[in-house]
């Protein structure tokens, strides 16, 4: 009982001593929009000398897609495969069981 007095009492020590250093580090915590310099709004400008390098974004996603469908089937293929190949050896399981059982 007293161990767990003594946790009860640490925690609320501890939550009070988090609130009373708030300041600049609670700030930062919370994740507040703060504004970009002009270093960093130049670096973010669109560039045109590099417009030429941008994927363009429909045959990016054309791509994308035709490669999840792809992958899709191939899943599906090798899913196929171990279920026929399990129920083949299951058959001749059968089979070989119910041969030797009749002789």
């Amino acid at each position: 009982m007293a161990f767990l007095l003594n946790n009860t009492s640490l925690a609320a020590h501890l939550r009070s001593r988090s609130q009373q250093t708030g300041g600049a580090l609670s700030l930062s915590r919370r994740g507040l929009h703060v504004e970009p310099g002009p270093r960093e709004k130049a670096l973010l400008a669109a560039d045109p000398a590099l417009s030429r390098f941008k994927s363009h974004k429909k045959g990016v996603k054309t791509i994308k897609r035709i490669g999840d469908i792809l992958t899709i089937v191939v899943v599906a293929g090798c899913c196929y495969e171990i279920y026929v190949r399990a129920t083949m050896r299951e058959e001749a399981r059968k089979q070989a069981g119910a041969a030797s059982g009749t002789h």
